[in-house]
């Protein structure tokens, strides 16, 4: 009888039993967990050149959507002045010696009251002809002594307006002094100036969205050169160029969803705070010029919405310019191991 029998003692598990655990249940063995070893990213989440494209991306998208509400600003101030011109149409009686002025007034007013598409003739009376021309002449005009025309209102039908020609040619037959002035020519230099505004306005969005992808793909090479050996081997290991761009993909959507939050919210703060001051300081020397220079800072529901859309496209140019980069990138370290007069001057060729 051998010591370990003598002893009591069972004898040790041979190699394989001893590597086996029972669990109890019939004998049968446990299995051993596999733990999955969580993957860092390819580049690291924040670094210098991560935050300061983050801050480019961030004012190019200020003012990118600074410049989106400043069209929109002027494209709705323009449209008020159009509307509020289009509404009304205006009959000058020029005087003349010997001439009825009250009378010649009412007679062009009714004349052009029989057209269909006018609503209401309004004289200006003696008052409100001074008022106009208090701040060029002075208070207290006599206009018995002064060659000033007289004016008369027509308020026409927007959506039927009447047939001003004809309306002119009448005037001319029937009351030689009167002539009307239908606002066009004010009206085609408003849609001219609109017109032009926005394409200002376009033109400086185009500028703002080449920058700042070319921005991006200066710094995705970059970032590219400095984990170029992390590159390689994860794409000559098998990791296939998709796998790749993905990940700087992410990495840059993150940045410039960062980047174009914070600067779209900067425009729209900016927008809302001139809106409130304004709305706060009306009939005052400040408001006032500032409403004759630039309109109303209001620029509504769908400003935001602009706004939140400038956000978008910026993020998905962003995060496009880097997959098509990185893509790039990798067709050329391809193009380059493939080609053996090239390849042998590479280190570790």
């Amino acid at each position: 009888m051998s010591d370990i029998e003598r002893s009591g003692r069972k004898p040790p598990a041979k190699d394989g039993a001893a590597k086996q655990n029972l669990d109890g249940k019939g004998g049968e063995p446990r299995r051993a967990e596999m733990r999955v070893r969580p993957t860092g990213p390819i580049l690291p989440p924040s670094n210098i050149q991560g935050n300061a494209l983050m801050v480019v991306i961030a004012i190019m998208s200020f003012l990118a959507c600074l410049t989106l509400g400043a069209v929109s600003m002027v494209r709705a101030t323009a449209a008020s002045w159009e509307s509020q011109i289009s509404r009304e149409v205006t009959i000058q009686i020029k005087p003349q010696e010997g001439l009825d002025m009250d009378a010649t007034l009412r007679k062009a007013r009714d004349l052009a009251l029989t057209f269909v598409g006018t609503k209401q003739g309004t004289i200006m009376d003696d008052a409100a002809t001074a008022r106009l021309l208090e701040p060029w002449l002075g208070a207290g005009l006599d206009l018995n002594e002064l060659p000033v025309p007289r004016l008369v209102i027509i308020t026409i039908d927007e959506t039927n307006p009447p047939d001003f020609a004809a309306m002119r040619d009448l005037l001319r037959a029937e009351v030689p002094q009167a002539v009307l002035d239908d606002h066009r020519t004010w009206v085609d230099r408003l849609v001219s100036m609109a017109h032009t505004t926005v394409l200002i306005g376009m033109s400086i969005l185009v500028l703002v969205f080449t920058a700042m992808i070319l921005t991006v793909i200066f710094a995705t090479r970059g970032a590219l050169s400095g984990n170029r050996h992390i590159v390689e081997v994860l794409h000559f290991v098998g990791a296939e160029s998709g796998f790749v761009a993905t990940e700087f993909q992410k990495h840059f959507l993150k940045i410039s969803l960062k980047g174009s939050a914070a600067g779209g919210a900067l425009a729209a703060l900016l927008f809302a705070t001139a809106s409130l001051w304004q709305s706060n300081s009306l009939a005052t020397p400040q408001s006032d010029q500032a409403t004759a220079l630039f309109g109303t800072f209001t620029i509504g529901f769908g400003g935001y919405l602009g706004i939140l859309a400038t956000m978008i496209v910026i993020a998905l140019l962003t995060t496009l310019t880097a997959r098509f980069t990185v893509m790039r990138t990798i067709d050329e370290i391809d193009l380059i191991r493939s080609d053996p007069a090239r390849s042998d001057g590479l280190p570790g060729s």
